[in-house]
């Protein structure tokens, strides 16, 4: 069946829909996106993922273009029409199509792009059964990455590079020797006194909605639960290393850099984690 996509109103075949080349998006990077897990044909994590759009959009200056209740018309209607049950919705807003000028250009439409795709949960779980490698690689990346722009070009040649060592994922570290975030998720330690570390959300990094639901549910588990700074040493030496984003959930990190991390497998607090973050994520999908 032909993938459809919804741009700027229309509903076409992801094969034949296009956006203009003067597009701002396309010219400047000058767009934010987001990223939705579907569960039971539902989208997860809603209101989370709606606010963080609405912020990024805010801090580009950049209009809403519809209503959230239009939005979640046209975000459903892409879930329908590719018959998506487990799968991944991307959304894509740009300033807009003008002349190519650095300045904002006046009174232009927002560019609205929505895509579907499916995902495959029983490969996701022998994935995340197996534990995955990463790579480190300095933080270069801008001063703002708390906005979910489409300025990944550093990600992207972190990711390259991460794939060429037989990696899956990039863990960021910033000039002072701290992690920062992963090239497409959040970071997480388990210390050997059983605390969960994270950086928190006044470093330089995004506000993953999937960290934003996990960890309330790290709170009720009674584990401890730390937001600041750690080193790579630390997380070297750390029992556990896990990830979270809506394209892996609850990940967990095997080695880092070639390091075994604990004993080189998945550990049993990120896969308990996982667990009941995809069964408190499928049971309010959609709210």
């Amino acid at each position: 069946m032909p993938r459809i996509a919804y741009v700027n109103g229309a509903y076409e075949r992801t094969s034949e829909a296009a956006v203009s080349i003067e597009d701002r998006g396309y010219q400047f990077a000058d767009a934010v996106y987001e990223v939705w897990s579907v569960f039971d044909g539902r989208l997860a994590d809603l209101s989370g993922h709606l606010d963080r759009l609405e912020r990024s959009l805010s801090e580009l200056q950049i209009a809403m273009p519809m209503p959230r209740t239009s939005l979640l018309v046209v975000l459903n209607e892409v879930i329908r029409r590719n018959r998506i049950r487990e799968g991944l919705v991307y959304l894509q807003i740009s300033r807009g199509v003008a002349p190519r000028d650095h300045v904002f250009p006046v009174d232009t439409l927002p560019s609205i792009v929505i895509t579907a795709k499916p995902v495959d949960r029983a490969a996701a779980e022998i994935k995340a059964a197996a534990g995955i490698k990463a790579i480190t690689a300095p933080d270069i990346r801008w001063g703002r990455c708390d906005i979910k722009t489409v300025g990944l070009l550093p990600n992207v040649l972190a990711k390259q590079q991460a794939k060429a060592k037989g990696a899956t994922e990039v863990i960021f570290v910033d000039h002072d020797g701290y992690i920062t975030e992963g090239g497409s998720t959040n970071v997480y330690i388990v210390t050997k006194e059983g605390e969960i570390r994270t950086r928190s959300l006044e470093a330089n990094i995004l506000a993953g909605v999937t960290r934003l639901n996990l960890l309330p549910l790290i709170r009720e588990s009674g584990i401890t639960l730390s937001e600041g700074a750690f080193t790579l040493e630390e997380a070297l030496a750390a029992t556990e290393v896990f990830v979270t984003a809506a394209t892996s959930l609850v990940m967990p990190i095997v080695a880092i850099n070639d390091t075994l991390i604990g004993d080189g497998k998945p550990g049993p607090i990120a896969c308990a984690l996982r667990e009941v973050y995809i069964e408190r994520a499928r049971a309010s999908a959609g709210v």
